[in-house]
């Protein structure tokens, strides 16, 4: 190994990967350099980077402790907490209450100080994660529905969905058709523009929630608002906006909803509040703490307003947010629902947005994304400044944990977006192109055990996209670890055998199976093969487009084949949605989602990925068969959704727990 490797090594950047088996890709050694020097390595010439990595080497062998040590409760506890010399002293601080605790089974759930002194008089301390052994468990058997919670506009909305449509699809979903959970797309704040990214994958921070999705009218504020003739003229605006939507075909404005929901809140925020409520908005912001602080600041400043004097507001606004959130998953419980609302991590943040500004943990003129593969030959460049390992193992994972605090405060589950990021990213050096980049390394364990803690506080469900090109020792890890998967119909073939549809017992069991995503077609428009048109008026196709029809056409007919083969009715464009995911009831997978928009037929994409302005990505209504955008009174009516909906309630009757499954 030369010292370029040697030093990469142990920095965990790669300097070959495998996109494929058999398959090795050299890293530019341009790019390895370029990695090593935004982590602060030295690497001018050939004798720098020996030096660096005789320096790196000797200062690994010389230390004690690792940066992070992780524990498995109900797991072997060593008699030491590394390979640490004989003689060598360990003390235990736990970090929430400054107590000394003994290194050895029984140490208390959480994230501690160990420090390590030995004989020779050398100190090294380290962060120590105490973690349960697994995540809590999903139910034996639920069904759900898959939202992109902008879409859903009802008669009471501003243009788009909001928290209180979530918690009325809720109600009904739960209570009527006995579903189990429903998930949404990703509800960060985002980063305002002219327009506004509309993307909820791009955000401006994962921490704090987006005050957009506010329902107005259930702000405890509003009935005691002297100015109510303009709180009427702003809603009835507001209805104009919905108006423009459902009946004229308007693409959905976020930025015009917000700057109406702006104008009102402004209203509200001057409105004097009761003492018990004040007391508890100052205790929300003591807690959330400086983090809070610097979100706030960096609205108030990209609103153009002097962060001193309007932070304040800024900070009320994430209270609210936060508060209609948590109201939105107790409807979801209260309903019946034994998960509730599942929300969605982003895999990052935008590089101006509020998560980024002053913080040292994002690597400076890098972005993540993919490798070229099989289903992008050119690789994908995200846009998104990644975490840097050092960094994050120096401040004890501290925003890592922050983050999940906040998010897992009102959800019944998290989703996280490529899940694989926990162990590795796929880095692309500023002027360079996805095949250009390299894979960096995180101690997965560590990032893996703080999300297991997070999640067994909250008693909440992980679910993981482990969509695409994923290491084996990952997905047995998270397996391991309670971690679901996502099992997406069109993609579970037998790949590493006859290329086959697979029948339903050959489903992995932990898991949320789909018919579809976000990112995909909807169902209706596949078995049309609609999806193939759409991209080919688009300029698209990389192939030619009777070329594309003909695959894509074998790809439905074999599933459809299966489905017939197991007696299930195929006939009818209703009839075979309802297969599919009828289907999906006949594996073992304990969650069952249902694209909201797979309900009512709708054929249009919510994302189109490769297009910007061609294509109206994360700006559209559910509409139905014809293209006619609903409301959620219209949905939650349609004798098409509560067919689709009661098929799977029937079905997906849950089986007896097996001993010893832990409820949710």
């Amino acid at each position: 190994m030369d010292d370029l490797a040697r030093l990469a090594a142990l920095y965990g950047i790669a300097t070959a990967y495998q996109p494929a088996a058999n398959v090795t890709v050299q890293v530019p050694e341009s790019t390895v350099k370029a990695v090593l020097g935004l982590l602060g390595v030295v690497t001018d010439d050939a004798e720098s980077i020996r030096v660096s990595a005789e320096e790196e080497s000797r200062e690994t062998a010389l230390r004690l402790l690792p940066p992070t040590v992780v524990l498995w409760q109900g797991e072997p506890v060593p008699p030491r907490p590394a390979a640490l010399p004989p003689g060598t002293r360990v003390r235990v601080l736990a970090e929430e209450t400054g107590e000394e605790l003994a290194w050895g089974p029984g140490l208390p759930l959480g994230v501690h100080r160990l420090t390590a002194r030995a004989s020779d008089g050398r100190i090294a301390e380290a962060t120590l994660v105490v973690a349960p052994a697994r995540a809590p468990a999903a139910p034996e058997r639920a069904h759900g529905l898959l939202v992109q919670l902008y879409s859903l506009l009802s008669e009471h909305s501003w243009g788009m969905g909001d928290l209180g449509d979530l918690a009325a699809l809720a109600r009904w979903a739960g209570r009527t058709h006995g579903a189990g959970f429903i998930q949404v797309n990703p509800l960060h704040a985002a980063v305002p523009g002219t327009p506004t990214d509309p993307s909820p994958y791009r955000p401006s921070s994962r921490r704090f929630p987006d005050p957009v999705h506010l329902r107005i009218e259930d702000v405890p504020e509003y009935a005691d608002c002297p100015d109510r003739a303009a709180l009427a003229v702003l809603a009835g605006q507001g209805a104009q906006l919905r108006r423009e939507v459902l009946e004229k075909g308007a693409h959905i404005d976020r930025d015009a909803v917000w700057a109406l929901k702006r104008q009102a809140l402004e209203l509200l925020y001057a409105v004097p509040r009761p003492p018990g409520r004040e007391a508890a908005y100052r205790a929300f912001c003591a807690e959330q703490g400086a983090p809070l602080d610097v979100h706030a600041a960096w609205c108030a400043e990209h609103a153009g307003e002097d962060p001193k004097e309007r932070g304040d507001f800024h900070r009320w606004l994430v209270w609210l947010t936060d508060g209609q959130l948590a109201a939105a998953q107790r409807a979801a419980r209260e309903a019946g629902m034994a998960v509730g609302i599942v929300h969605d991590l982003a895999v990052g943040v935008h590089p101006q947005g509020s998560d980024v500004f002053g913080s040292p943990c994002y690597a400076r003129h890098i972005s993540v994304g993919a490798p070229p593969d099989a289903f992008n030959a050119r690789g994908q460049d995200w846009g998104l400044p990644p975490w840097r390992p050092d960094v994050l193992a120096a401040t004890a994972y501290a925003p890592f944990r922050s983050l999940l605090r906040g998010v897992f405060s009102y959800a019944g589950a998290l989703r996280i977006d490529h899940v694989m990021g926990l162990f590795r990213l796929w880095w692309i050096p500023e002027g360079t192109t996805p095949a250009e980049g390299t894979y960096v390394g995180y101690d997965g364990e560590a990032m893996l055990a703080i999300l297991v803690l997070e999640a067994h506080r909250a008693g909440a469900l992980v679910i993981g996209e482990d969509l695409g090109t994923v290491e084996p020792r990952v997905r047995q890890e998270l397996a391991r670890r309670g971690v679901l998967g996502t099992s997406v119909l069109w993609f579970e073939r037998d790949w590493a055998g006859t290329g086959s549809p697979l029948p339903p017992h050959a489903w992995r069991a932990d898991c949320l199976a789909t018919a579809t995503t976000h990112d995909l077609p909807p169902t209706a428009a596949k078995l049309a093969g609609a999806h193939v048109e759409l991209r080919d008026r688009l300029g698209l196709l990389t192939r030619p487009a009777a070329q594309e029809r003909a695959e894509d056409a074998a790809d439905t007919a074999e599933w459809l084949e299966l489905l017939d083969g197991l007696g299930l009715e195929t006939k009818g464009e209703e009839a075979a949605v309802r297969a599919l995911y009828e289907f999906l009831l006949r594996t073992p997978a304990r969650l069952v989602g249902v694209w909201l928009p797979d309900a009512v037929g709708d054929r249009r994409p919510q994302n189109l990925p490769g297009t910007w302005d061609q294509y109206p990505n994360w700006r559209l209504p559910v509409a139905d068969a014809e293209g006619r955008p609903l409301t959620l009174e219209e949905l939650v009516a349609s004798p098409r959704a509560n067919a689709l909906l009661g098929a799977l309630a029937e079905g997906g009757r849950p089986r007896t727990a097996p001993p010893g499954a832990r409820p949710v």
